[in-house]
């Protein structure tokens, strides 16, 4: 096996031992985790696709396992990526040929493997509704059980605001819708749209701790059908409508403010110009809007699209056609129709965030595989290496907060911004 590694990963030293299905082991015997190659399959399926898609097939499928902690064995991405392009194995034509003599010597050549089931297959025109839709349901009607195992009581799938060291998950969680509830301004009797609601932790804040009215847009169903529970449990119903429909498609303005947490991913580059006109049209004048999305450091090519990898594990597994922007893009599009007012960066707090979720995921392992099955080991894989990544700055959060001025230019906003910061107000 020693000469296929050496094919694949170079002369470098491994961070992690690596275990072959024959019984040997390579690399350092005092490393902290070890990569299990499980099967000649997962050497199948590296060879053709050597990149962070091969090693996530070869990983759902089960021919890789992790013994150990996941993030060390993500630390590879740094030894391949001083080789390549991220997660794409670098081989000149005799590289490649070494790889394939070695992988013959061990019986793993073949015809390439079919994809895991899990693998999404979206139809139709990127970004239509009914696709977006489906990729919606991709990612979200997985499991609410499974959901509520990960994410913890509050049901939020979005990134926390940690007010200190020793906040806990949930009160970070509640912390930043607080947050969001301050810089929109919320007060008693206000009408605020949530767009992309998931399991309704931002309308069941608002109505609670606000008095606001709210109505909440997802395309899951899985996801509507729990939160309207929610909010019947809650005796919120004559204030919060749960709904399933495409923010496209909302009619009922004006709003006093609107939300959107976590969904501006699944909005396309070429889409942009249509939401934020949307939400403009559903706003009313003084109205605040406070977009929080996932971003990505900039490239120097302003407005350029963002899709994820197409060939990425992230595309293929997790967010299909998801695309992120670089926020000074997003800020340039809101100017052409709001006035934007304050921008925050929450990266650190999403990388903390993420390794919450994967530390519940993992003391609960046995019933998250009951739950979901081989998707469970998507989700390790996705928010361990997402984890790492907005650490390192390879990808970054930003909320957003802009203002619909009046008709006189007046905007209502406070001249400073300590009305903004909840920490400074208690």
């Amino acid at each position: 096996m020693t000469p296929l590694v050496a094919a694949f990963f170079g002369d470098k030293p491994l961070p992690v031992k690596l275990r072959c299905w024959d019984g040997s082991v390579i690399g350092d015997p005092a490393a902290p985790a070890t990569l299990v190659i499980a099967s000649p399959d997962a050497v199948r399926r590296l060879l053709w696709a050597p990149n962070e898609l091969g090693l996530g097939r070869a990983y759902v499928a089960g021919d890789l396992d992790v013994d150990g902690n996941v993030f060390d064995v993500l630390s590879l991405r740094d030894v391949l990526a001083d080789r390549g392009d991220g997660l794409r194995i670098a081989l000149d034509w005799r590289g490649r040929l070494r790889a394939l003599r070695a992988a013959r010597a061990v019986g793993a050549l073949g015809r390439p493997l079919p994809p895991p089931p899990q693998e999404a297959q979206l139809r139709g025109g990127r970004h239509s509704r009914a696709r977006d839709a489906a990729a919606v349901s991709h990612h979200y009607d997985l499991s609410n059980d499974f959901y509520r195992m990960v994410l913890g009581p509050t049901m939020t799938y979005s990134c926390a605001y940690f007010p200190d060291e020793d906040a806990t998950l949930d009160e970070a969680q509640r912390y930043k819708y607080d947050v969001i509830a301050r810089k929109l301004e919320l007060t008693a009797g206000m009408r605020l749209l949530d767009v992309g609601c998931g399991w309704g932790g931002m309308v069941l804040h608002a109505a609670e701790e606000y008095g606001a009215r709210a109505v909440g847009v997802t395309l899951s169903q899985r996801q509507a059908e729990l939160a309207t529970e929610r909010v019947r449990v809650a005796g919120l119903s004559d204030r919060i409508e749960i709904r399933v429909q495409d923010y496209r498609d909302i009619n009922d303005g004006p709003f006093d403010a609107i939300s959107s947490i976590g969904m501006f991913e699944h909005v396309g580059r070429d889409q942009l110009a249509e939401y934020f006109g949307c939400l403009h049209r559903l706003l009313a004048p003084g109205g605040r809007l406070l977009n929080h999305g996932i971003s990505r450091p900039g490239d120097g090519e302003v407005g350029s699209r963002a899709a994820f990898d197409r060939n990425g594990f992230i595309e293929r597994y997790v967010f299909p056609d998801g695309e992120l922007h670089e926020v000074g893009t997003v800020v340039s599009l809101m100017q052409e129709r709001f006035e934007v007012r304050d921008v925050e960066s929450l990266r650190e707090h999403y990388a903390r965030t993420l390794r919450h979720w994967v530390a519940n995921l993992e003391a609960n392992w046995d019933r998250a595989v009951d739950l979901v099955g081989p998707s469970a080991r998507i989700w390790r894989l996705y928010m361990a290496g997402s984890a790492l990544n907005f650490e390192a700055g390879r990808t970054s959060i930003h909320q957003v907060l802009a203002v619909k001025p009046h008709a006189d230019g007046t905007s209502g906003m406070p001249l400073n911004r300590a009305s903004l910061l909840l920490q400074q107000s208690q």
